[in-house]
């Protein structure tokens, strides 16, 4: 039995057998999701193992745009043994930076996904390896250029050595792994 063609010449999703706008918003959402599986880990990190402060990630992203003395404040309390120092402004600030470069990357994967028609596990492991290039495009080309157009300086510019290049790393694996997650369930059809 065979089924009608579609009238659009618009490639379909892998994931969602919709339009090519379905899948850049879907890839855009697993990417925000995605970046807050990202941060959740990045916090952890901060409060336990590197004695940093719980907050002083999205403190830190926030610093693209303001000053860091937040982040700073935020270090400084977890040095003195208070690991959550918070300040509402810069750290809604930091979250919404993260979800939307992390939507941006999302939006691209997505597409890139439903372009080469993967399916499955190999939208995972494609996610993974899509972690690894977004560590390579934020440390060595996305952080040095929004250190210099917005004024970051090196505390954007130098972010993957500031909080250390494992962890940084670990942090881009697991959103990329949540990505390709998200992107590997393929939703129900009413």
């Amino acid at each position: 039995m065979t089924t009608p063609a579609s009238s659009s010449s618009l490639p379909e999703s892998a994931a969602t057998g919709g339009t090519v706008g379905g899948v850049i918003a879907r890839g855009a959402l697993a990417g925000v999701v995605a970046s807050i599986v990202m941060a959740a880990y990045a916090m952890i990190a901060a409060a336990t193992y590197q004695d940093s402060g719980f907050f002083t990630p999205l403190y830190h992203i926030a610093s693209t745009f303001i000053a860091p003395d937040t982040m700073m404040s935020s270090m400084q309390s977890a040095a003195a043994g208070d690991v959550f120092y918070f300040s509402v402004g810069p750290a809604v600030l930091g979250a919404v930076i993260h979800m939307m470069v992390g939507a941006v990357y999302g939006a691209i994967f997505g597409l890139l996904v439903s372009l080469a028609k993967l399916r499955g596990i190999s939208v995972v492991v494609s996610g993974i390896g899509w972690g690894l290039v977004v560590f390579a495009a934020s440390v060595w080309v996305g952080l040095p250029i929004a250190a210099a157009l917005f004024g970051g300086g090196d505390p954007i510019r130098t972010m993957a050595s500031m909080v250390g290049y494992p962890t940084f790393l670990v942090e881009h694996l697991l959103y990329g792994a949540a990505l390709g997650v998200l992107l590997a369930v393929r939703p129900s059809r009413r």
